[in-house]
């Protein structure tokens, strides 16, 4: 039986050709687009704090370069693999095209668990996967970023790997660093923003009053924290139910997402906030009464076996691919607005963009 990344590619290789069909394309384009233009996998041996060497496979793919350098996010995750890999590569490829920016998709990812490591162990592995992909990386041939998993921390550790192996300094060749040495304003938010922005355009066509309206989020990392608060301040919504891997939250009156990124960020997930009236798995997330659903884990979250439970009226994909191409055919017959992830959080590459278009220039804004 093939694995869940491996039926994700299938099934981006089937939305290419597809595309390419409804076109009117010949096949050539197919050919060329339905795999990465090249792909890498190391094997990172690292000393762990008590002495002992751990090896970490780790991954990276550039799918396309044809629009330039190819960008795209670094991810910590035990499920990590090559071909989770090479999909959100793809998906990266028509994210850029879709904004209009000078880039083609990347993607990359370590399999490991990062909060089972100590600051001193992730350091050393991400300088060692950053000496290993030295000559596949480069502000003019890929340019990582954050992901899951991964944070401002983990960019600065690569950027000063990299200058040591250039032998000089290299802000460029990675997005999403600490604003003081040479991040952008704005960065950290952006791609939570983003979601809002696409949410807000959605509702306006759609004539709903989003003051007021409800929000249920899965996921509440970076993107899903951000996209809370912004909901909340930007648009007036209330957020009644949020679900991520340590358990879920509901409150019928609305949770305080600043409270709930604060106690997240203490106790690393949601499980046992304090203002939560009652707890939620997953499915019981989806089967809300609410207006706006906003996955924003991983992939692969709504299927064709669970897609029946969503009620809202806008579904936005903040996450990458969270929604089957199945489900998503369900999804619109009856009747859900979805707003697809290569718009939906294409707010963080966009920023991104600004951040190294700064750093090439060394002028700052």
């Amino acid at each position: 039986m093939a694995s869940k990344s491996l039926e994700t590619l299938r099934q981006v290789q089937k939305q290419i050709k597809d595309a390419c069909d409804l076109l009117g394309l010949d096949n050539n384009y197919y050919e060329i687009l339905k795999q990465p233009l090249r792909a890498l996998e190391v094997t990172l041996p690292v000393k762990m704090d008590d002495g002992t060497v751990r090896a970490f496979s780790a991954y990276r793919a550039h799918h396309n370069d044809v629009m330039g350098p190819c960008k795209g996010g670094l991810r910590y995750h035990p499920a990590v693999d090559f071909d989770e890999v090479k999909t959100l590569s793809m998906w990266m490829t028509f994210k850029c095209s879709a904004l209009g920016l000078p880039y083609g998709g990347a993607k990359g990812g370590i399999t490991v668990n990062p909060r089972e490591l100590s600051a001193g162990e992730l350091e050393r592995l991400t300088r060692a996967f950053t000496r290993a992909m030295s000559d596949f990386i480069g502000d003019d041939r890929d340019i990582p970023a954050g992901d899951v998993g991964t944070n401002a921390q983990v960019m600065a550790w690569i950027f000063d790997e990299m200058s040591k192996q250039k032998g000089h300094n290299t802000p460029g060749v990675v997005t999403g660093k600490p604003v003081s040495i040479g991040g952008s304003l704005g960065r950290t938010e952006a791609t939570g923003r983003g979601v809002i922005l696409a949410l807000r355009e959605a509702a306006k066509r759609l004539g709903i009053e989003t003051k007021g309206a409800t929000v249920a989020i899965q996921g509440f990392g970076n993107v899903g924290s951000h996209a809370g608060l912004c909901a909340e301040e930007l648009l007036g919504c209330k957020v009644v139910g949020v679900q991520d891997h340590t358990g879920g939250v509901y409150n019928e009156n609305g949770l305080d997402t600043k409270a709930l990124a604060d106690y997240v960020a203490k106790h690393g997930g949601v499980k046992g906030f304090p203002e939560s009236t009652k707890d939620l798995t997953r499915e019981e997330l989806f089967a809300l009464d609410v207006d706006f659903l906003i996955p924003a884990a991983l992939e692969n979250q709504i299927t064709e076996e669970n897609q029946h439970l969503i009620k809202a009226k806008i579904l936005v994909e903040a996450a990458n691919g969270p929604t089957v191409a199945a489900a998503s055919k369900k999804l619109w017959e009856r009747g859900v607005f979805l707003v697809p992830d290569i718009l939906a959080n294409a707010g963080g590459v966009t920023v991104s963009y600004f951040e190294w278009v700064q750093n090439l220039q060394n002028f700052y804004w």
